[in-house]
């Protein structure tokens, strides 16, 4: 019985190449395995399979009863609903460890690095199994997603150097405008619904007990939202009384600045406010610096909601 392997909820670049390539080198070591995704992909993800020519992978939602490895999480908030009646045989991550649990031992492979696809190029590099050209394509491009082109604080030596490596396999000369190519995919906002932006690249946590919604949408121009602000904090209040959450943020990050506009919609704005030692003004705040959602916005809100 082949086993699946798949991302988080609002499926990212990094789970859906994360699932791709780890599918495959695990077929490859002898374990069948098949990539699949919790939801829709982004215009950046979709760049991402058009340019290096592979297929979507299969929509599952439901893994009750099923083998299967996760990729690029390892929060309850983040899994299907029946994921505690699969059989859950490896993690693979770079995020904090989180609350899924299981009953039996399994694989972890869990590093403090950049992103999921530079842990499974240190799991290829571990097996000695060849990247095919097209997936070392894919899972450059996830690294300098995660990485923002290496200026996010989260990058390490490990992510450069698996960069380097995965181009030279890919055939990519110019890796920075390769990024910037992505994106710009990744900019394109104007047509899409308030909605699909705010939950482009979004996350739930559970913090203290309080259920916490964080977005993220990075851009090279920040301007391209000047007039939907107001469309974007409508819905994020609806997401927020949608899933009976305390707080919904959405991080607007723009690449070149360095920097991002905080969105909050929260039952008590100075958990925020304490947060990241700012005051909100009209229920936003420009965070200097701030590119991480990981590292420079998850782990501060969490400690004041504890």
């Amino acid at each position: 019985m082949a086993a699946y392997v798949f991302g988080h909820t609002n499926p990212d670049s990094d789970s859906i190449v994360g699932a791709i390539s780890l599918a495959y080198l695990k077929s490859q070591i002898g374990e069948e395995c098949i990539p699949t995704r919790q939801g829709e992909i982004s215009p950046e993800t979709q760049f991402i399979l058009n340019k290096f020519g592979y297929e979507l992978p299969l929509l599952k939602t439901e893994y009750a009863g099923e083998d299967v490895y996760i990729v690029d999480y390892s929060d309850l908030a983040q899994a299907p609903k029946d994921i505690l009646e699969a059989n859950i045989k490896g993690i693979v991550d770079h995020h904090k460890l989180g609350d899924i649990t299981t009953s039996a031992p399994l694989e972890c492979w869990i590093r403090p690095v950049g992103s999921s696809n530079t842990v499974i190029k240190e799991m290829y590099d571990y097996y000695a199994v060849d990247i095919p050209k097209n997936i070392a394509g894919m899972m450059l491009c996830a690294i300098l997603s995660d990485t923002v082109i290496y200026k996010s604080p989260t990058c390490t030596r490990n992510d450069t150097k698996a960069c380097k490596e995965l181009a030279e396999i890919a055939g990519i000369e110019d890796v920075k405008a390769l990024g910037m190519e992505m994106f710009l995919v990744k900019s394109a906002v104007q047509g899409a619904t308030p909605r699909e932006l705010t939950t482009r690249d979004y996350k739930d946590f559970d913090m203290g007990g309080k259920k916490v919604g964080v977005g993220q949408l990075e851009v090279v121009d920040l301007s391209v939202f000047d007039n939907m602000k107001d469309d974007l904090f409508a819905d994020l209040k609806a997401l927020k009384d949608e899933g009976n959450r305390h707080t919904t943020m959405l991080l607007l990050t723009d690449i070149m600045e360095e920097g991002s506009q905080l969105l909050v919609v929260s039952d008590d704005d100075s958990l925020i406010e304490r947060a990241f030692d700012v005051k909100l003004e009209n229920s936003q705040v420009w965070l200097p610096k701030v590119l991480s959602r990981k590292k420079q916005v998850i782990p501060f809100v969490e400690k004041v909601f504890a």
